[in-house]
């Protein structure tokens, strides 16, 4: 793929200091894409994922942003907007380390915490972007989760509120495409990065529950990140495809 694949500016992928998040921040530049990065804690990492696409040639930021702080959100796509012209594309990647749970366990804290970041964070997202994608077109491309298609057990933290999301999704295709404005989802699997790496280090995920999850997958190993980070460039870039969900899981339930 070329530049010409995104035309100008940039795609900024919020949670792009993610385990997967950097990934597909990576496919995008790979691709041809200047990217702005969004962060809340990851400074650091953040910085220099941007300096270390910069050395590849392309353009790349660094902004922080809280998804629960709609004004914080404001002031990061007018950063990334100051410094690379335009958004053609928003990665919303962003999500906290989702603790495994059943739902008749969950408490309410645990319950907020997930609605305020994935469901109001995004709701946030979309206010603050919409009208920079009407001016010129382009796209939302969401990081769901497989279990939206087969829900996994004790996930429901994860599940119910990017299910809310897919919602959204189809709602923004369905009444922004009049205004060149696409909207698609990757349902993530297993990937072997990010929140399923650092819960398999704490232990939570142990040979029982990798066995069983291995007899759902049709391919038999977990994903890795670029896996989600090329069909993040893929959906951003085919302009006849809205309303959509890509699942990148292994053929996982199937």
């Amino acid at each position: 793929m070329t530049m010409k694949a995104f035309g100008k500016g940039a795609a900024i992928v919020f949670g792009g200091s993610g385990g997967i998040g950097q990934h597909v921040v990576r496919s995008l530049a790979e691709a041809g894409s200047d990217v702005a990065i969004v962060y809340r804690r990851k400074r650091e990492l953040a910085e220099a994922l941007a300096a270390d696409i910069a050395k590849s040639g392309r353009k790349a930021s660094a902004h922080a942003a809280d998804l629960t702080d709609a004004s914080s959100i404001v002031a990061a796509v007018e950063q990334a907007v100051a410094q690379h012209g335009r958004i053609h594309t928003v990665v919303f990647a962003a999500g906290p380390v989702v603790e495994q749970v059943p739902l008749a366990e969950t408490t309410q804290a645990l319950w907020r915490q997930s609605i305020d970041i994935e469901v109001h964070g995004f709701f946030n997202v979309v206010q603050a972007t919409l009208p920079k994608l009407r001016e010129s077109g382009g796209s939302y491309v969401h990081l769901g989760s497989a279990g939206h298609v087969w829900f996994p057990p004790r996930d429901g933290l994860s599940v119910v509120p990017k299910a809310a999301n897919e919602a959204l999704i189809k709602g923004l295709a369905k009444e922004e495409g009049r205004n060149g404005v696409r909207a698609n989802s990757v349902l993530v699997g297993v990937i072997e990065a990010g929140m399923f790496k650092e819960l398999t280090e704490r232990g939570v995920f142990g040979k029982e529950w990798v066995d069983e999850t291995q007899k759902l997958l049709a391919i038999k190993r977990w994903g890795q990140p670029e896996e989600i980070g090329h069909a993040v460039v893929f959906l951003a870039t085919n302009g006849y495809v809205t309303g959509q969900q890509i699942n990148v899981s292994g053929g996982f339930g199937v």
